[in-house]
């Protein structure tokens, strides 16, 4: 029996729909938030990191 591979790093994306609504809500491995109707804007958001990413905590 062969193991699936481990995965090493500890980035993780969440992308959830709010319902009732057209809505995404992307949350970033560094605690950026951001929300948007496109998917595919949103998934550009996310992996666009750092730019556009304000850190959780970090916001003025």
């Amino acid at each position: 029996m062969t193991r699936a591979p481990r995965l090493t790093h500890r980035e993780v994306y969440r992308v959830d729909w709010l319902p009732g609504t057209d809505v995404l809500h992307g949350t970033c491995h560094c605690g950026a938030e951001h929300a948007s109707q496109d998917p595919v804007e949103m998934w550009e958001w996310l992996l666009s990191h750092p730019e556009g990413h304000v850190p959780w905590g970090v916001r003025g």
